[in-house]
């Protein structure tokens, strides 16, 4: 609704670590549809939990292994299937996160416009479908230099400023999908990853 964002100083949902490492991949303020700002500066959470973790693989398959192997400690950290989530950029990185779920035998869905959360197993999207759904842990993955932002959409773009609001929106999916998680997120990529991780890296909290 014009003249009515306005944004929420207490986050219930997300972790202090995961929210103060996502908020270092927006502006510090945000501006509603009427151009009036606001400072999203001064937001607490009231969950705490580990640190957000960064993994830089050599290889896809390096990314999947290591990326496996994280949800396995996660599971036995006591994450149930239906608390995890996995999100990539696109349609064509689905098979990176299938491929890492599979690696420990663990069942998932597919999300799409249509299809909830189940009850029973882990779920895998992209980050376009991530907005609204919450997970206990999360995993990002596929954050490749030429993926975050798409190198496709790059080469489209007519003018500087279609370029710009580009790379914001870019930045939004990804900081949508980090915020899925409610304690323990995951960022990966295959070296050299996306600029975008330079500021998720940044030590906040």
């Amino acid at each position: 609704i014009q003249g009515h964002s306005r944004t929420l100083k207490i986050n219930y949902r997300t972790s202090h670590q995961i929210r103060s490492q996502a908020d270092q991949l927006l502006d510090p303020e945000l501006s509603d549809l009427d151009g009036n700002l606001e400072n999203r500066k001064g937001t607490v959470s009231v969950l705490n939990g580990p640190k957000p973790e960064l993994l830089e693989a050599g290889t896809e398959q390096g990314e999947i292994e290591q990326v496996s192997k994280w949800l396995q400690q996660q599971i036995e950290d006591g994450s149930k299937p239906r608390e995890i989530g996995v999100f990539v950029r696109s349609q064509n990185q689905i098979p990176r996160a299938e491929a890492a779920l599979n690696k420990i035998g663990l069942e998932f869905q597919i999300l799409d416009s249509r299809a909830a959360p189940e009850s029973k197993r882990a779920s895998v999207s992209t980050m376009h479908l991530a907005k609204g759904l919450e997970f206990r842990t999360v995993v990002v993955m596929a954050c490749d230099e030429d993926i975050l932002p798409l190198q496709e959409r790059i080469e489209t773009a007519s003018d500087e400023s279609e370029l710009v609001d580009f790379f914001n929106t870019e930045r939004h999916l990804l900081y949508v999908a980090c915020t899925r998680a409610r304690e323990r997120l995951l960022v990966s990529c295959v070296s050299p990853g996306s600029e975008f991780l330079l500021d998720f890296n940044t030590t906040q909290g």
